[in-house]
């Protein structure tokens, strides 16, 4: 199978085909170039994701990649980033192995056949021009030969007639024997010609065509080999990246079966666990038998006679409990929750007559729970405002326990990173100093004191600074007693909290950002108006009135906050009585009054005495 013997009078169709080859291998290699383009594009996209989901340094969001979750979405983007990198090899290896090659191999290609085509016309001009030749000399043959025979016809016309003189024969006789020589030469050359014409022709269609053609053939054929390997080299370069684009896929796999959600929820406990115990059931009040109950323990709703529902409106003045002065209010809020101890052992339960045994369960009065609702709430809406702006507390005092230990424990870590530091530093300016001092043309010693003097100073500043965090951690942790300044500051902390967070709450309704209303924002609200319509009756509260007196049947170490401390025997004076949580409140000298154990002192309650319960 050979084009030159079977295609050798095709050599426009060749030369066409040969062209449609060199389009086809260049639209191929548009196609690599495009693919090439398509696969940066792609792996440019997937790192841009990839960097668009990154946390950002700084920030709540780079906190939250604490769970494990997060780590695993974080090892995501980080494997997408690795999986972008394989595409961009895709398209450096088509690139460099197919588009750059097959760029070259083109225009090679194309000056090849541009040269076996150059030599195809040549061979077509040549035997075209021998063509040519033959026909120019078959002519001329033609010609001389129809000279020849008129020569001859008129000379033997001349030779006939009797008219003619001699000399005119004898002149047509010679001019027929010339064109018969002519004849005979053109006839000679006309022959010599067609011989060598089809010498040519034997050769340019036995020889120079198939050789041509071959040469054109074999071109082709190359393309087209070229072209499959091409093809090859494209699937290979897809094919070497598949190990690694697995191992991508294997490492997110990976990264999602570490996911743990039991060690989620217990990093969720640890973000937010305020440290407080849940309150205790509201006590049953039953108001079917008549009964007159003390000022102090007045529920919201019947705090005003005729007054159904408090009017939320007016002027709040700061004050959050419209019976009790704020010097109260904090004995009040301290009061003991927990269930009071047992009397000594020595002394049988029977021996007090009214003096109820403590619960098992703690129950608290309505009033204690509202107590609470009061002074929690808004303390935790300005840890909220503190987060927009405001000042927050050095020692943390404005978060839950539990928040606040972890505060303290973070920045009491923080100063030991920075005492760290420091002292290498110190180390590091000794050791040069002493360079110094062995060697003095490296320096002078003297110009390190300075710094020496700063750093030792900073040293200690930190160390301070630790020491203070330090103490702070020691007191929420229970390692310390509470101190008298502890206490102060606290109850400083509970009166600046029942006034400013009103203020605030109302600054926060403002200062949304998109005006909106929510449940939030509605308890703020309440929790700001709700002394507001006991201001204007309650400017001057009177001492709670004594509705009985009580003897103390042991003595009593009030220890706690709200507590106070009775000895056996003591006469005392009771102001509320045992509401069921096992705690009586009493009074000492009209100025120090607390909370003893009801089990501890046997009460006398005054009938006629207002809020007095009358025992049968």
């Amino acid at each position: 199978m050979s084009w030159g013997t079977e295609l050798w009078d095709q050599f426009d169709n060749l030369e066409k085909h040969t062209q449609w080859g060199i389009d086809m291998l260049e639209k191929y290699i548009k196609f690599v170039k495009e693919r090439t383009e398509i696969e940066l594009s792609y792996a440019k996209q997937l790192r841009n994701l990839s960097k668009k989901y990154q946390p950002r340094k700084n920030s709540k969001e780079e906190e939250e990649y604490r769970y494990t979750a997060c780590k695993a979405f974080l090892s995501t983007l980080n494997e997408m980033n690795d999986y972008a990198g394989q595409h961009e090899v895709i398209s450096e290896n088509m690139t460099s192995q197919i588009t750059v090659d097959l760029m070259r191999y083109v225009q090679e290609l194309k000056q090849e056949r541009k040269s076996n085509f150059h030599d195809g016309r040549k061979a077509q001009q040549h035997i075209e021009t021998c063509w040519k030749q033959l026909e120019s000399s078959k002519r001329r043959f033609e010609r001389d030969c129809k000279e020849a025979d008129r020569a001859q016809q008129y000379f033997e016309k001349m030779d006939a007639d009797i008219n003619v003189t001699k000399a005119d024969v004898e002149k047509a006789r010679q001019q027929a024997q010339l064109r018969h020589q002519m004849a005979e030469d053109s006839k000679a050359e006309y022959s010599s010609t067609l011989q060598r014409f089809n010498q040519e022709q034997w050769e340019y269609y036995h020889t120079h065509v198939p050789n041509i053609f071959q040469k054109i053939q074999e071109m082709e054929e190359r393309r087209i080999v070229r072209i499959g390997e091409s093809m090859k080299t494209y699937a290979e370069a897809d094919r070497q990246v598949i190990p690694i684009i697995g191992k991508c896929l294997d490492g997110i796999v990976k990264a999602a079966e570490s996911i743990d959600q039991k060690n989620d929820s217990q990093l969720v406990i640890e973000a937010y666990k305020s440290g407080f115990e849940p309150p205790g059931d509201i006590e049953f009040e039953d108001y079917t038998q008549p009964m007159k109950r003390t000022v102090s323990d007045n529920s919201l709703s019947s705090a005003k006679e005729g007054k159904p529902e408090l009017k939320f409106g007016g002027k709040s003045r700061g004050k959050l409990w419209p019976f009790i002065k704020k010097n109260k209010l904090m004995s009040l809020l301290t009061s003991p929750h927990q269930p009071p101890p047992p009397p000594p052992a020595s002394a049988s339960p029977s021996a007090v007559p009214n003096g109820p045994q403590s619960p098992k369960q703690q129950k608290e009065p309505l009033s204690h729970r509202f107590n609470e609702f009061m002074t929690s709430k808004p303390k935790i809406h300005c840890f909220r405002s503190l987060k927009r702006g405001g000042a927050t507390p050095e020692d943390f005092s404005n978060l839950p326990p539990e928040q606040r230990r972890k505060k303290l424990q973070q920045k009491v870590d923080d100063l030991n990173k920075e005492i760290q530091k420091e002292t290498d530093q110190r180390d590091a300016i000794t050791k040069m100093k002493d360079v110094y001092l062995k060697n003095p043309q490296m320096g002078d010693p003297a110009s390190l004191d300075h710094k020496l003097a700063e750093v030792t100073q900073n040293i200690e500043k930190l160390r301070l600074e630790t020491q203070k965090f330090e103490a702070w951690l020691a007191e929420v942790e229970g390692r310390l007693p509470a101190r008298s300044e502890q206490s102060r500051r606290q109850s400083g902390m509970y009166d600046g909290q029942t006034q400013q967070p009103v203020t605030n709450c109302a600054q926060d309704r403002e200062s949304s950002p998109d005006g909106s209303y929510t449940e939030e924002q509605s308890q703020e609200s309440e929790l700001k108006v709700l002394a507001t319509d006991f201001d204007d009756e309650f400017d001057d509260e009177e001492p709670l009135p004594a509705i009985g007196t009580c003897k103390a049947l042991y003595t009593f170490e009030g220890q706690n906050e709200g507590t106070i401390s009775v000895v056996e025997g003591e006469m005392l004076s009771v102001i509320e009585e045992d509401k069921g949580d096992g705690w009586t409140r009493i009074r000492r000298n009209e100025d120090e009054e607390g909370y003893v154990p009801t089990s501890y002192v046997e009460v006398y309650l005054d009938k006629n005495a207002k809020g007095a319960k009358t025992y049968i």
